[in-house]
């Protein structure tokens, strides 16, 4: 038999490790309040997440392997380092154009330019794809004329604009503006034009006047082509950006590209290459988002 020292030192520390009643009940209660996964839940959310995943890992081993070749190919002189830096090269040129600002001045220039030629075309496209999608008089007026506009490109403009406006930033607002205002306009027109029929004829049976008819119907029919267009512009705003800054300008990331040609420093190139690439991406990719937000109701084909 045990000592009463020992039976009552056991008793002491039962007695501590049992909780108080309320404590307890607290407990449960969180327990029981507490969000469960169940394995539906899980599945439906694996569902949810293994396609952006894949395209994630699936979108890495390509550009991978070309970094890995092209360090390879200049390692072993397969290219002459002159002609293309390797990725090492071009990093640390990276590294010293941004501990420099360098970088960052020619980048805060060119994002303005594309914000104002893309908000003038943007705004532009979108007066003139409403105005021929809503009135059949405007079409049969500004379409042709439209069209014959939207063939020639932005750079086709080029001369005929510096002899007018001279080569500050109002050229290249122009151009940009131009870029962004053909597609934006297009798909705008399309998209009116193109919203189904049956939509109009419940319309018409609930007998909504020419305003509400454009407000609750036509405009959010017609609102996916239209920020395609609006993408489309973007894309479009900032590929001339950079043709019109490696033509006529001091300033940018396409004077940068120019400016390391001339002194046939290729990884300066690349580097502003590569940044032009990388800021492009993360527009669409932002432009992507908002879409995903406002049409969330859109179901996806697959």
């Amino acid at each position: 038999m045990p000592p009463t020292s020992t039976l009552a030192f056991r008793e002491r520390t039962a007695l501590a490790l049992t909780p108080h009643p309320s404590i307890g009940a607290a407990l449960n209660t969180a327990a029981a309040s507490a969000p469960r996964r169940s394995p539906a839940r899980r599945a439906a959310w694996w569902q949810t997440a293994r396609g952006p995943l894949q395209r994630l890992v699936f979108a890495w081993p390509f550009p991978v392997a070309v970094l890995l070749l092209w360090q390879f190919a200049a390692a072993h002189e397969l290219i002459p380092v002159q002609i293309l830096p390797p990725p090492s090269t071009v990093a640390a040129t990276f590294a010293d154009l941004y501990a420099q600002g360098e970088l960052q001045t020619h980048l805060l220039i060119s994002l303005q330019r594309v914000v104002y030629g893309f908000v003038a075309g943007t705004g532009l496209g979108l007066l003139l794809g409403v105005a021929m999608g809503l009135s059949a008089t405007a079409k049969d007026y500004l379409y042709p004329t439209f069209k014959l506009f939207a063939q020639v490109p932005s750079l086709g403009w080029l001369p005929l604009l510096m002899l007018l406006v001279g080569i500050d930033e109002a050229l290249k607002i122009i151009l940009i503006g131009k870029a962004a205002f053909v597609p934006v306009a297009m798909n705008t027109y399309q998209g009116i034009r193109h919203v189904p029929v049956q939509y109009l004829e419940v319309a018409s049976v609930y007998r909504f006047t020419h305003p509400q008819l454009v407000h609750k119907v036509l405009l959010p029919a017609a609102f996916p082509p239209i920020w395609n267009g609006v993408r489309y512009g973007l894309t479009h705003a900032w590929l001339a950006l950079v043709g019109v800054e490696l033509l006529a300008s001091s300033e940018g990331l396409g004077y940068l590209i120019v400016y390391g040609r001339q002194l046939y420093q290729l990884d300066v190139v690349l580097a502003a290459v590569v940044v032009v690439g990388s800021v492009g991406f993360v527009l669409d990719k932002l432009l992507a988002l908002v879409e995903q937000r406002l049409l969330r109701w859109r179901p996806e084909s697959f």
